[in-house]
């Protein structure tokens, strides 16, 4: 038969016990902690809400100008006459190819305009300005594909930091505790470690996708970079052949 001080001892146990489990839960560790870690985590949850917005955002977008390429350059090696595409996309121009080709065939057709093709302006000086709006047209393009990259960069470098920042501050408190209660028990101890070390892992919960991304996003707009680069050049090949012909 069970001895009346040992079932005591046990219902207490499990009232402590059941008592710590309540307080490391994700909403009881929020209520608890001190208005420092509070905001540390807010700041954190801001952070990671922000940067899966970033990385859904800008996965679709440089998805979607890939496939916008692919397009635009079938259409533009099929053979057919360059005036005749920009006629009928270059005033729709919507994605960084077509934006590139558009300026080079405005620049294209002021100069013919003007006389250039027909050697009243030297081809070379041609040749310059529409390299130039080219190369303008692709630093513009890639600055609107890189906005926000910025903030996982920051996210990614700084998240872990700030969930040390709250992880110290908590165990600090936690010392705090034992302290005033002259008590070690795990009743005492665990609620403020484990707020502690919930900061941090928020952090980390924070900066491991944005640092993914960041990495991800940027190989995947440096291969693009080099592909606008390779298409200017193409291009700009194009047009010297033609302006050469015209002048011979």
């Amino acid at each position: 038969m069970l001895d009346p001080s040992s079932a005591i001892a046990a219902t207490q146990l499990a009232g402590s016990t059941g008592s710590v489990t309540s307080d490391l839960s994700i909403v009881d560790l929020f209520m608890n902690a001190d208005i420092v870690v509070k905001a540390v985590m807010i700041v954190l949850l801001g952070a990671s809400i922000w940067s899966w917005a970033i990385i859904f955002e800008k996965s679709m977008r440089l998805r979607r100008v890939a496939a916008q390429a692919d397009s635009f350059e079938r259409d533009f090696w099929s053979g057919g006459s360059l005036d005749a595409l920009y006629d009928r996309i270059g005033t729709g121009a919507d994605h960084p190819m077509v934006m590139l080709f558009a300026s080079a065939m405005r620049e294209w057709r002021r100069s013919a305009a003007k006389g250039a093709s027909r050697g009243e302006t030297l081809i070379a000086g041609v040749q310059q300005r529409i390299a130039q709006v080219m190369r303008v047209t692709i630093d513009r393009e890639l600055e609107r594909l890189e906005r926000y990259l910025g903030f996982l960069a920051t996210v990614g470098s700084t998240a872990p930091f700030v969930g040390l920042f709250g992880t110290v501050w908590g165990i600090i408190n936690s010392f705090h505790a034992i302290a005033l209660a002259k008590n070690t028990s795990l009743a005492v101890v665990a609620p403020g470690i484990a707020e502690a070390l919930f900061t941090t892992a928020f952090g980390l919960i924070a900066a491991i996708p944005a640092v993914i991304a960041y990495n991800k996003f940027s190989a995947d707009l440096g291969r693009y970079a080099t592909r606008l680069e390779g298409f200017s050049g193409e291009f700009q090949a194009i047009l010297s052949r033609q302006l050469e012909e015209e002048k011979a």
